[in-house]
């Protein structure tokens, strides 16, 4: 058989596959963009970039300027929180290290929806948090941990700091011990060694687990909806409600390019990074 047959035969599913549910959709969101909303819904095909100039606007604009922002904090939270988890799940000893991986993808085996529905029962004024507080005499007055920015922050951590650990634990547990001795035998403290050879050494795993949280945060929906009491409104809330309850589906497929164009940039980003980091060795 040819070479270049046998390819095309191992390649063709794979980009059959990416086209049909990759390109296609992408290109048909694209070409809705540029159209108008119906009197009653739906699509009139006229021509014109109204819904770039519309995106723009203080109100949708800023919508956007908020959901960066989450992500932003969810990203640095889970990072700091799922760095030192990654770390001791690498240094422990062999036999205990896949025991831990499947503590941290435990949550994973149920569904995304049912974890958060758990969080209301966590966070809410009547739940274990502040029943514990309660009990430990810490407060007097249930505290409002529920329906603002720190529910949505505390639930989007938790959903997606596996994203953060697996590719710093994947890192981690490549670099030889060796490097860490040595730095000790420098006369480096554990810390000095920690911050001057271990991280530096984990950077391209860091940039690749920032990007894996960063994404899916700044597009969920249902997280803002339930722990957010719909009073935080991020940029996924918006494009869900153009294309379901306002049927507007050219601003809706306006903002989802938008998002999307964000995180191409962010994807190539990372390559960019990448790319350097393996030219400087």
């Amino acid at each position: 058989m040819p070479e270049s047959l046998r390819r095309a035969l191992l390649l063709g599913p794979g980009l059959t596959w990416l086209a049909l549910f990759l390109v296609v959709p992408t290109a048909t969101v694209l070409l809705y963009s540029f159209f108008e909303r119906g009197t009653y819904g739906g699509i009139d095909t006229i021509l014109n970039i109204e819904n770039y100039v519309r995106a723009v606007d203080p109100l949708y604009f800023g919508i956007l300027l908020k959901s960066l922002r989450i992500a932003a904090v969810v990203t640095a939270v889970a990072l700091v929180i799922g760095y030192p988890v990654a770390y001791l799940i690498a240094t422990a000893p062999k036999r205990l290290q896949i025991p831990l991986l499947l503590l941290v993808m435990l949550p994973f085996w149920s569904n995304y929806l049912i974890r958060t529905y758990a969080w209301i029962v966590l966070l809410n004024r009547e739940g274990l948090i502040n029943n514990a507080l309660r009990w430990l005499g810490l407060v007097d007055e249930p505290l409002s941990l529920l329906y603002n920015d720190t529910a949505l922050v505390i639930g989007l951590v938790y959903g997606y700091l596996p994203f953060m650990v697996l590719p710093l634990y994947a890192s981690i547990a490549r670099l030889n011990p060796e490097i860490r001795e040595a730095a000790t035998d420098l006369g480096a403290s554990s810390l000095r060694g920690f911050w001057t050879v271990t991280v530096p050494l984990t950077r391209q795993a860091i940039a690749a687990g920032c990007i894996f949280v960063f994404v899916p945060s700044i597009g969920n929906f249902i997280t803002p909806d339930l722990l957010g009491g719909g009073r935080t409104k991020m940029i996924g809330n918006l494009i869900y409600d153009q294309f379901l309850k306002a049927r507007d589906w050219p601003f809706g497929s306006t903002l989802a390019l938008i998002l999307i164009g964000v995180m191409m940039a962010l994807l190539f980003l990372q390559a960019w990074f990448v790319n350097r980091q393996m030219r400087h060795g």
